[in-house]
């Protein structure tokens, strides 16, 4: 396990572009499912990691809040599955109805939908407005393995909620931190490793 730092991928970025399947329901998901939505919420998540199991259940309730509102919310897991059986689609497969997951829950084999958002970490969050650039890449909240913080997604939360009220979501922003994505051998990007 090496903590690592998001990329801080820079604000106005256009989302990039992903179709994957939903490892529940099979379907293929990509931006144009949510093009109805005036927000695009993307995650990079895993079932593994201790980062992302440590805000597992205020996740889902996050997914729950805002199922109703006009944002579309989708996971992405971009772990090497052969080395990280747990992170395997079966295993997410379960995982996400365990937890009843209020968004698809996508497996990005290749990893190049990993690549293309500079995801580094998981948990990464990659929200983006009605233009789909980007306007938030920080943590969920300040809450970390190890601290007494509350697990309530206050930062995510706050950029969501600015962002649907059509207010500016402030620029300075605190990067998640994490797991970093376990990338397949020799598939590593060229930002891997950079803090």
């Amino acid at each position: 396990m090496v903590l690592t730092y998001s990329t801080m991928l820079s604000l106005g970025t256009k989302a990039p572009e992903f179709a994957l399947k939903d490892v529940v329901s099979g379907k293929e998901i990509s931006n144009a499912t949510f093009a109805d939505k005036k927000l695009m919420l993307v995650m990079f998540m895993c079932k593994h990691c201790p980062y992302v199991v440590h805000i597992e259940t205020a996740l889902a309730q996050f997914s729950a809040d805002y199922q109703s509102k006009d944002i579309g919310i989708v996971g992405i897991s971009s772990n090497d599955a052969e080395n990280y059986q747990e992170d395997s689609p079966e295993k997410l497969k379960e995982y996400a109805e365990r937890l009843n997951f209020k968004f698809p829950l996508l497996f990005d084999e290749t990893q190049d939908v990993a690549k293309r958002y500079t995801a580094a970490c998981t948990p990464d969050f990659f929200l983006f407005d009605s233009e789909r650039k980007l306007v938030y890449r920080g943590q969920f909240d300040e809450s970390r393995r190890g601290n007494t913080e509350p697990i309530d997604g206050k930062d995510l939360r706050a950029a969501v909620d600015a962002a649907l009220a059509g207010k500016p979501v402030p620029e300075e922003q605190k990067p998640s931190t994490g797991c970093n994505i376990k990338w397949k051998p020799g598939n590593e990007p060229p930002y891997f490793g950079v803090q």
